[in-house]
């Protein structure tokens, strides 16, 4: 993992604390990294979202990705991320 993607995480965790929900970017032991995403008002609702490039015909972009694979958005803007998230881990009425 590098430095831009351990970044990238900690940027996003600070979204998503403005926003009310929990998060923490969490290590595996195999190394890798992600944020863990915790709704306090509804805790099962949860996620998991890494970060990492995806090659570009001229150079490499990071994104954040869900946990089932799809890419989510541009790490260049985590407020945007955090929204995504933020609005997938809403529970009813929120």
């Amino acid at each position: 993992m590098g430095e831009d993607d351990f970044g990238h995480l900690e940027r996003l965790v600070s979204e998503l604390d403005s926003r009310g929900l929990h998060a923490r970017v969490v290590r595996t032991q195999a190394g890798r990294a992600f944020v863990r995403v915790i709704n306090p008002n509804a805790t099962s609702l949860a996620e998991n979202v890494t970060c990492r490039a995806q090659a570009a015909p001229s150079h490499r972009d990071w994104y954040y990705w869900w946990s089932w694979g799809e890419r989510m958005h541009t790490a260049k803007d985590p407020a945007g991320a955090a929204t995504k998230v933020a609005r997938v881990l809403a529970a009813v009425g929120e």
